[in-house]
């Protein structure tokens, strides 16, 4: 069954890489039906970034990319720029912990303004490490979420957070830190969401769920917002990890053909969620592929 004309088929978070499939992944998400990607920066030479050169470099190939896989592939893709929180952990042993901070501090500056020119339509991945790390570098993770959280605030944009697997009390604390700084909950996005938090206990904050199968069979019903996701990584070490790039829309057509009302339903991860938490109204992509 061919997924209905009109209905856009977004992957909310996914990484390409000049050193791997690139365009020609976007190409293999086309044709399986995709439409729209959001496509998060990544350190692509091999080695963690530095200086603030070595992300403006990295955050020029995202949106170099973004503007490829449009004109080459017929997606329309939204490029998502910051420096990746866990770079501060080897920075800290190579740089020192305060130059590090100060680094992502001035990096986060610099993915805000790529913002607020229209680059770039959000500040992610931000927030913490996703394993055991010391006191001193935690506290200094959390500082520079605190900043991210800022930068999203006057940029009037999202901010995606990478962090620990979160539980409803994760998901309160981390909503008490945006308003602290002034953020909307509503405004954060807990990407590679691996397990469903119901709505009323994630205190605003928007789960972006991998898209493995019994996960998206749980959550196709929940009201907005969520978004669906691969994490793709395009690391030709790696093939097909974390998620394939064509997950997203076979995990749409399989809810087309097997969930009453399932058209209805994608609306939500697809068009209702990126205009709240976005302010996006979907460009229309070249038309769909075969």
């Amino acid at each position: 069954m061919p997924l209905p004309d009109g209905l856009p088929v977004v992957d909310h978070h996914c990484h390409l890489s000049p050193h791997g499939e690139g365009v020609a992944a976007a190409r293999r998400f086309r044709a399986a039906g995709g439409t729209h990607l959001f496509l998060a920066t990544q350190n692509y030479t091999g080695s963690v970034a530095r200086s603030l050169d070595d992300y403006a470099g990295q955050f020029e190939t995202t949106i170099r990319l973004a503007a490829r896989v449009r004109a080459d592939a017929g997606v329309v893709a939204y490029p998502v720029v910051a420096p990746y929180p866990v770079d501060l952990v080897e920075q800290a042993r190579t740089i020192g912990l305060a130059e590090a901070e100060a680094l992502h501090r001035s990096a986060l500056d610099l993915a805000g303004r790529a913002v607020a020119e229209g680059r770039a339509v959000a500040i992610g991945e931000v927030g913490r490490a996703h394993f055991p790390v010391n006191a001193a570098i935690a506290a200094a993770l959390d500082r520079v979420l605190d900043h991210a959280l800022a930068v999203a605030r006057d940029a009037r944009c999202p901010a995606i957070l990478h962090s620990e697997d979160l539980d409803a009390a994760g998901y309160r604390e981390l909503a008490t830190r945006a308003r602290g700084v002034g953020l909307r909950p509503e405004r954060v996005v807990k990407h590679y969401a691996r397990g469903r938090v119901p709505t009323p206990l994630r205190d605003g904050l928007v789960p972006s769920y991998l898209a493995a199968r019994d996960l998206v069979d749980e959550v196709v019903g929940d009201p907005a917002p969520w978004f669906l996701e691969t994490d793709f990584l395009d690391d030709p070490r790696r093939p097909g990890a974390v998620l394939d790039l064509a997950t997203v829309p076979r995990r749409a057509r399989a809810i087309v053909e097997g969930t009453p009302g399932g058209a209805e339903r994608l609306v939500v991860p697809f068009v209702e969620s990126i205009a709240r938490v976005y302010g996006l109204d979907l460009e229309a992509p070249r038309e769909r592929g075969p």
